[in-house]
This record gives C-alpha cells, sequence and structure tokens, in this order.
C-alpha cells in the first residue's frame, strides 16, 4: 500500500507539473496572437487607403475610423473571451485526463509493487519456515542479478554460516560431554572401589585420593581450555597495543626447562612486531602453537619460532619437526578434540583443543592463520595480524625483544 501511494503521489505530482508547464506555454503562444494590438494600423488604413487597399485589409467601405476602432474593439473582445473559454476548457479535459490517469497509476502502482514486493513475501514465508531443525534449506532465488536476489544470495549465505555454526556447535558438545564424562566415570569407578572393599587401609585410600585428584586436575585443564575456546569465540571490545616478539620471548622462556627435558632445540629470531588485540589471548596462542611444536615433536627434533613485520603486519611463524602430516589432516587439526592419527584426542597426548583455540583466537583478532605440512614432517604455522588497531587507548611504543630462547 505504501508503495502503491508512493507511486500515486509521484505520478500525480509529475503529471500536475507537465500540464502546468503545457498550459502555461499555451497561455503564451495564444496570447501573443489574441494581445497583439494592430488596431492602429487598420485605423490608419481606414484613412489614407484607396478603396482596393480597405478591401485587402477587410475594411468595409463606408466605414470611418471611428467606425473601424469600434469594430476592433468587439473583435478584440470576442477573441478574448473566446481565448478564456479555450483555456478553462484545456484545464478542465486536462484535470480530467490527469484524475483518470491518477487512477490508472494507481491500479498499475498496485500490481508493480506486488510483482516487485513478491520475492520479498518468498524471503518472509521461508524465513518463517525455517528453524534450528532445517537450516540446511535455502531460497534459491531465481530471476535478475538485482538487489532483491542479491538479498535472497546474502539471506542463503547467512543460513550456510548458521548450519555449519549449528553443526560444529552440536559436535563440539557431544565431544565435551564425552571428555568430561570420562574423567567422572573413571573417578566413580576409583572410589567405589575402594568403598567396596572392607579391609582397605589408609595407603590404598591415599593412592585412591591421588587418583581422583588427577583426573579432577584434568578437567580443570579441560574446562578451562573451554572457556579461554569461548572467550576467543566471543570477540575481542578493547585492543591494546603489545609487542608480539616479547610475548612469544616470555613464552620460550617458559616452555625451555621442557624442551631440554625432551632434547629438542629451539631456535628463535623475535623481530620487533607491533599489532593490537588482547595481549593475554594472544600470550595463550603462542603457548599453543609452541606447545604443539613441542609435543607433536620427533626424538632430538627443532622448533624454530620467528617474529617480525611483513607489509606492516605483525607475522608469527612456528615450525617444527615431527611425524608426516598428510595435507587433507591440515583442517581437521584445527577442530576441537582433534589431532592427527586420531579421530578424536587421546588423554595422553593433550585435550586435542590446542589449535581450535588458536583458531578462535586469530579469528577474534581478524589475523591470517595458514597451516601448511612439511615435506620432511611437522607443521609450518604462520599467523599474521593485521595492523594495528588506533583505538586501544594509548600511544604504540615498541619494546626490544630478546634474541633467542
Amino acid at each position: 500500500m505504501r508503495l502503491t501511494l508512493i507511486y500515486g503521489a509521484l505520478f500525480l505530482l509529475s503529471g500536475a507539473g507537465l500540464l502546468a508547464v503545457t498550459y502555461a506555454l499555451v497561455v503564451h503562444s495564444t496570447s501573443a496572437v489574441v494581445f497583439d494590438g494592430q488596431d492602429g494600423h487598420l485605423i490608419g488604413a481606414a484613412d489614407g487607403a484607396p478603396d482596393a487597399g480597405r478591401h485587402l485589409l477587410g475594411i468595409p467601405e463606408g466605414l470611418t475610423a471611428e467606425q473601424v476602432q469600434a469594430q476592433a474593439d468587439r473583435m478584440r473582445t470576442q477573441a478574448v473571451r473566446q481565448h478564456a473559454a479555450e483555456l478553462r476548457s484545456l484545464l478542465t479535459q486536462s484535470a480530467i485526463a490527469l484524475a483518470i490517469m491518477s487512477v490508472v497509476s494507481i491500479v498499475l502502482g498496485w500490481t508493480v509493487a506486488g510483482r516487485v514486493l513478491r520475492p520479498l513475501r518468498t524471503i518472509t514465508r521461508s524465513a518463517r519456515q525455517i528453524s534450528a531443525t532445517s537450516l540446511h534449506a535455502r531460497l534459491a532465488l531465481t530471476g535478475p542479478d538485482d538487489e532483491l536476489k542479491e538479498l535472497g544470495d546474502t539471506f542463503d549465505d547467512l543460513l550456510g554460516r548458521l548450519d555449519a555454526s549449528f553443526t560444529a556447535q552440536r559436535q563440539f558438545i557431544a565431544n565435551a560431554s564425552h571428555e568430561l564424562r570420562s574423567p567422572l566415570a573413571r573417578q566413580r569407578t576409583v572410589v567405589q572401589v575402594a568403598l567396596a572393599d572392607p579391609g582397605a587401609h589408609a595407603d590404598q585410600l591415599r593412592a585412591v585420593c591421588e587418583r581422583v585428584l588427577s583426573a579432577n586436575a584434568q578437567q580443570e585443564r579441560l574446562i578451562e581450555a573451554l572457556l579461554t575456546l569461548a572467550r576467543g569465540e566471543a570477540g575481542i571490545d578493547h585492543h591494546e597495543p603489545f609487542d608480539l616478539a616479547e610475548i612469544t620471548d616470555h613464552v620460550l622462556r617458559t616452555h625451555r626447562p621442557e624442551a631440554d627435558r625432551q632434547g629438542i632445540r629451539v631456535d628463535a629470531a623475535l623481530g620487533p612486531a607491533a599489532a593490537s588485540g588482547a595481549p593475554r589471548l594472544v600470550e595463550r596462542l603462542v603457548t599453543n602453537l609452541v606447545d604443539n611444536a613441542l609435543r607433536y615433536n620427533a626424538s632430538s627434533g627443532t622448533v624454530h619460532v620467528t617474529t617480525g613485520m611483513t607489509d606492516g603486519r605483525a607475522a608469527l611463524t612456528v615450525v617444527n619437526t615431527g611425524p608426516v602430516v598428510p595435507e587433507t589432516e591440515i583442517g581437521r587439526l584445527f577442530q576441537p578434540f582433534q589431532r592427527a592419527g586420531t579421530a578424536r584426542a587421546g588423554h595422553d597426548s593433550g585435550l586435542g583443543l590446542g589449535l581450535s583455540i588458536v583458531k578462535a583466537i586469530a579469528a577474534a583478532h581478524g589475523a591470517q592463520l595458514d597451516a601448511r605440512p612439511n615435506p620432511q614432517g611437522g607443521l609450518c604455522v604462520i599467523v599474521t595480524f593485521p595492523p594495528p588497531s588506533q583505538d586501544g587507548g594509548r600511544d604504540w611504543e615498541p619494546v626490544a625483544p630478546h634474541l633467542g630462547a
């Protein structure tokens, strides 16, 4: 209805403007003829022209100048009245035509508006029918590549992202439930066995308590990892400037004892890398990459860590040796509770959330994450952060990094 009223109003205004211009042009052109005023010429011709000339000028014979003037006045008055009557007739007929065409324009506007809004009705009807259990459905609008089809395609893309998000959420909940249920089941079994033994002594009960505490510690690590993953996926409200080299150097110093214990050599080339975001989340990102590089490494292997600026963007590169990783497995490694070589994370090889947390934190910072396998084994992971944000609340001051690990 609103579109129809808009169409009708626009047509009415444009039609009225067109008729006004036409009326003004007609008045101007006809007035020049009616009010041109040739009376003086007729009177002068009546006084001095011979009979033949008076006849050519249309002046009856035997009329004086005063009679010619009176006749001219009557003719002009009659012309003015006729001109006014014709203008009134033109105005009346134009108004009738405008009214008729306004009605026609309203009917056509209603029809055209209905055809234009038909895809929107389709989108609305489909959106009402789609729910969380039918996100696989698509609008699949056809027709010219206009704004409405673009809207339909955008809605289809939104449904695709929602479908992927819901699927990942359901899979994540199932995996998390399994990972949390297993330690609880072990704790319950250990406690039930201990309580069922009437001759259990203090050492046995102490051992049971230690096993329960160990399982509880594993649950705490899992819950902490899940909370970190949730914070990473929630995004960042406030950006703070930081030096990626300084954070990486701190992480490498913390992991030095673990690397020495495993006999893994860590090489670091840490150049200044200015970025902005959440420093604590970035520290978790670097920690998980280093943990992954140490955990899935070969005996007496190496880990290469570099930071620096690439085209004005801070970049972190972590390369390790280790088992060969198929190219097809790269995407799965960044899913929760997944690791190379198995469908699910084992309890002896981490929680299976490290790289998924890396992916979530990188996405929250708008960073580009690139992972590729090394031909000789291991992974090469590159995280490239966007240029430093200006909304961090203070100016950026570079911090001199420590070279080496």
